[in-house]
């Protein structure tokens, strides 16, 4: 059986089950609404174009503040794994803010920014820069010592061999980095649009809890994680795949 034939049933069966147990136990809609009542909420949303602003405000965010974590990302990868210096003063500061979650930033966000876009692309950019540059780092420093002894040999050297060995080399690690922060930044993202006051998801999300309507709750909480699988599935796992099938580092 194919994967995507078993998350349909594995899907219909559990909002076969969730509409059951709300009829069975008549649950209130304050606290669980039925999943029928959550997708007309959500067929609503998309048929008054209100979802599809908030789509595209967040996408916008998202966007500006990822290709920025990328390319700091990148940077400081390369950074950190050619500089001894750096990787054991930036690094371990890089490797502690690791461990902090992207919604303690916010307060430091208000405060500086305000409530408007800029303090949520700050969260994006700290959610995904972080990991990228942590895969980067790792990629260029995993780089096999075969692999330069060889281009030595062949009279490669300084940034000759960085681009036409080293980079090549680290690519898998730098596709994978990508892959993690754009989860990353989608999760900071929601956080950061929380405490917005412009269109966007997490906005709308917090509106629909503000006004108890948990049928509109639960329905951008469905859209938020199926977008993040849409994306991750169609998109960067096949990168990804492709990219290790192409290194030899995958048979399938």
């Amino acid at each position: 059986m194919q994967p995507a034939v078993k998350r349909i049933i594995f899907y219909v069966l559990l909002f076969s089950i969730w509409q059951g147990a709300v009829y069975v136990f008549d649950v209130s809609p304050s606290l669980l609404p039925a999943p029928t009542d959550v997708f007309a909420s959500l067929y609503e949303g998309f048929s008054n174009l209100t979802l599809v602003y908030d789509l595209a405000a967040s996408f916008r965010r998202l966007f500006i503040g990822l290709a920025i974590a990328l390319v700091l990302g990148l940077l400081l990868g390369v950074l950190l794994a050619k500089s001894k210096t750096a990787d054991e003063t930036l690094g371990s500061l890089i490797l502690a803010l690791q461990s902090v979650p992207s919604i303690v930033w916010l307060p430091l966000a208000i405060m500086w920014f305000g409530l408007n876009e800029m303090a949520v692309i700050f969260i994006v950019v700290l959610g995904a820069t972080i990991v990228m540059t942590i895969n980067v780092r790792t990629g260029i420093m995993n780089v096999p010592p075969l692999f330069i002894k060889a281009a030595k040999t062949m009279n490669y050297k300084g940034f000759r061999l960085f681009s036409k060995v080293t980079i090549p080399a680290s690519i898998p690690y730098a596709v994978t980095g990508m892959r993690l922060a754009w989860a990353f930044a989608w999760r900071a993202l929601m956080a950061g649009e929380l405490l917005s006051t412009g269109p966007g998801l997490g906005y709308s999300l917090r509106f629909a809890s503000d006004f108890g309507d948990m049928s509109r709750v639960i329905a951008i909480m469905l859209l938020i994680m199926l977008i993040g699988i849409i994306v991750d599935l169609l998109f960067f796992q096949r990168i990804e795949k492709k990219v290790l099938r192409k290194w030899g580092l995958a048979t399938s």
